[in-house]
């Protein structure tokens, strides 16, 4: 069990780029007290929490519902994860856990960040929920356990990174953090292509 704790911390690690992610948390809470940028990334964190535990509790559920097998979700699943794992060999961000113009926007207007865009999508966004989800809908307890262990050490752990976001990113400036995106971006490249090939094998096991 503990193997394959470190295995998912490891893949959630390199799907919410926690450390990638300062830079984004910076400009949105720019101009805010620090003590408004803590209430915030706490805030945000809760509501990620609640949001990765309603789709690892209630993800075979929602297959049923849209008729989607665990195998169609882990290519697609597996070809989304890929998505942003090319963007972060790059050093950029992906689209799918980047906050859009109008959704920054928006959220500065209302001057509350934690749900749109800080929870969702760069904290749980739709390669987070789609890992949740590929390792969940067994409901095999022991890797249901993995998984909430899991997600909710990163998540703390990018928290902690925000509420310390300003002093962490002036240590290791922007290469050292554009150096530790394209190392996260190459394992969870090798993820994915791991993640599709196991729903290929599963939707084609003749193959």
């Amino acid at each position: 069990m503990i193997a394959l704790i470190l295995k998912l911390t490891l893949s959630f690690f390199a799907v919410m780029n926690p450390l990638g992610n300062i830079p984004i948390f910076i400009t949105l809470t720019n101009g805010y007290s620090v003590e408004e940028k803590r209430r915030n990334a706490r805030k945000a964190a809760v509501i990620s929490f609640i949001i990765l535990t309603v789709f690892l509790v209630l993800g075979k559920y929602i297959f049923s519902m849209f008729g989607i097998t665990i195998h169609a979700f882990r290519v697609a699943g597996g070809i989304l994860i890929f998505g942003i794992a090319y963007n972060l060999l790059q050093a950029k961000h992906s689209s799918a856990q980047s906050p859009h113009p109008h959704e920054q926007k928006e959220a500065e207007n209302q001057n509350d960040i934690s749900i749109t865009p800080l929870a969702i999508p760069i904290m749980a966004g739709p390669g987070t929920i789609a890992t949740v989800m590929s390792h969940s809908t067994s409901y095999h307890l022991e890797k249901m356990i993995s998984v909430f262990i899991s997600y909710t050490l990163i998540l703390a752990i990018t928290f902690v990174l925000f509420y310390y976001s300003t002093a962490i990113i002036s240590k290791l400036g922007q290469n050292g953090l554009n150096v530790i995106s394209r190392l996260m971006g190459l394992i969870l490249a090798v993820m994915a292509i791991q993640m599709i090939a196991g729903g290929i094998h599963g939707l084609f096991p003749h193959l």
